[in-house]
């Protein structure tokens, strides 16, 4: 088999490494409310498909800056998912908690992911059966059952309105976990429930290209994926519940559905 991990190792630091040259130099342009572009994505999702691209030409390309190519992309056998800064606005603010992600997808199964945090010089990385580690260590979530005991993270939308449901179920998850964070980037968050700093994470507004590293991640260091409704995990409607333990799991996926 062709060393698909290595490659997407190569591009994801490659990526981070442009991130932190343009920390500080870069002009913001908006998306949408509390949703920013830089051209410091714009130009680390180019190294990002150089890199991948040279190495696997006849592969296809799906990254979160526009790209004449994603239409297509669904298409072929082999597919790169990239999101090339995952937390916009925490590397847009100096704040040190964004990352690049990286995922190989075969006919629709990821087979290879890597999640990058450059600043600390993170590299979390999982192959399909062959397990998750960080910078080649192995990785395995940690054993809490019960949602008293864990530190829970969670996204929202961009733009997210006072009466959103998500807002009700964070409150629900807060008064009943030990502790809530919101970090900023649903990829590190991932990372962070396979390496165990985490216990759990849950968001109902993300894209494959902000969890499909990740949730291989989780998967391959022993931890449970499933969609926010309790139902499996699918990759066309990304929302994801990432926790250590099925107890665990059981508990968070009863809160959010009250």
């Amino acid at each position: 088999m062709p060393d698909y991990l290595t490659t997407c190792e190569t591009a994801a630091r490659a990526a981070g490494q442009v991130l932190l040259d343009w920390q500080g130099k870069f002009r913001i342009r908006e998306k949408g409310r509390a949703d920013l572009v830089t051209e410091a994505d714009v130009e680390s999702q180019k190294a990002i498909q150089k890199i991948v691209l040279t190495d696997f030409p006849d592969h296809g390309f799906l990254g979160e800056e526009e790209d004449p190519a994603n239409a297509a992309s669904a298409q072929y056998e082999y597919r790169w998912i990239a999101d090339p800064l995952d937390g916009t606005t925490n590397y847009v603010h100096g704040l040190a908690n964004y990352s690049v992600s990286l995922a190989l997808q075969h006919q629709g199964e990821v087979i290879v992911g890597v999640v990058y945090d450059p600043v600390h010089d993170q590299c979390f990385a999982a192959e399909r059966g062959k397990g998750a580690t960080l910078n080649g260590e192995k990785l395995q979530v940690s054993e809490i059952v019960d949602l008293e005991g864990a530190l829970v993270a969670a996204s929202f939308a961009a733009g997210i309105q006072r009466d959103s449901p998500e807002i009700q179920q964070f409150v629900e998850v807060l008064v009943r976990c030990q502790a809530m964070r919101r970090l900023g980037s649903a990829a590190l968050n991932l990372a962070y429930v396979a390496a165990g700093i985490l216990d759990a994470y849950w968001a109902s507004s993300v894209k494959i290209w902000d969890v499909a590293a990740g949730v291989l991640l989780v998967e391959e260091a022993g931890g449970v994926i499933r969609g926010v409704g309790g139902e499996p995990f699918d990759w066309n409607r990304p929302k994801v519940v990432a926790t250590s333990t099925q107890a665990l799991h059981d508990q968070l996926q009863a809160v959010i559905q009250t």
